[in-house]
């Protein structure tokens, strides 16, 4: 008499998943394609570098508030709460229509190079990639199903430092890596959609054939502005309310038409995102 196998539960639970997971990769791939480009922010979407980078600008920031006779200072994590998605220039203009003060060009321009140097000096150090994101670009990379883009306002050479300290800058042909803050001819930042509908016009796709990655409300609504399709990302965000906020907001006044709380979860968002084009 041959011999009988048994499984455990959690054999055949874990066997189970597998399957699924196969079964939903599958699916996956043989979609009929709406989407031709994913369209990535970087900062807190595919590299955890918001809060490296907030910390590094708020001495300048509190610099220039004292030199303007401002009495509030700013921390780190306070200028992220309020200004996250922004690029510094974008922070700086702001921050003179909140108080009320206005920086001569020359110096501005100043402001944001030492900007700059010290952010780069920091991620170049300590900049770690977003739980996940590196295995599913690994993954889309190798698929070759979708063209690969990164979509910033951060200033390119900051950009450039954080996905090549992470090792993603392979998965981005060099020239589909776009700043608001440096890619155009005039600098912006989002909200402004101008540095996505340059990003489309540059790789050749419309703004329907691609579909954003987002953390931020500014970001979210540029690429709402644009007009292309949104998956907001909240996994960055540490506290469970503060995720769920966020997840809530970028779907209620940003058009998200899917949220993200980590990025194994990413295939499921495309497939709803394709489902929903179709």
């Amino acid at each position: 008499m041959a011999p009988v196998c048994f499984f455990s539960f959690e054999q055949l639970l874990g066997y189970l998943i597998l399957w699924i997971g196969i079964m939903t990769w599958r699916r996956w791939l043989t979609l009929e394609q709406k989407i031709k480009e994913i369209l990535f922010d970087c900062d807190n979407t595919l590299v955890l570098s918001e809060h490296l980078a907030f910390e590094a600008c708020a001495e300048l920031a509190n610099e220039i508030l004292e030199k303007h006779g401002k009495p509030e200072r700013y921390t780190g994590p306070q200028l992220l709460k309020e200004f996250v998605g922004q690029n510094f220039r974008g922070m700086m203009v702001s921050l003179q229509k909140k108080y009320g003060f206005e920086i001569p060009e020359e110096e501005f321009n100043q402001y944001v190079d030492r900007e700059l140097g010290k952010v780069v000096e920091t991620l170049e150090k300590k900049a770690e990639p977003c739980a996940g994101a590196t295995e599913v670009l690994e993954k889309l990379y190798k698929s070759k199903k979708y063209g690969l883009a990164v979509v910033s306002s951060s200033a390119l050479s900051r950009v450039q430092a954080s996905i090549r300290k992470v090792g993603q800058d392979k998965f981005f042909p060099s020239e589909h890596v776009y700043s608001a803050a440096t890619s155009l001819e005039k600098p912006t930042s989002k909200p402004d959609p101008a540095i996505y509908l340059h990003a489309c016009k540059e790789i050749g796709v419309e703004p329907s054939q691609c579909v954003a990655i987002e953390d931020s409300k500014s970001g979210a609504t540029a690429a709402k502005n644009a007009k292309i399709p949104l998956i907001g990302y909240v996994g960055a965000y540490d506290e469970k309310e503060e995720q769920d906020r966020m997840a809530k907001m970028l779907t209620e006044e940003c058009g998200a038409i899917t949220i993200m709380y980590h990025w194994n979860e990413f295939f499921d968002c495309m497939e709803k995102v394709e489902q929903s084009l179709a």
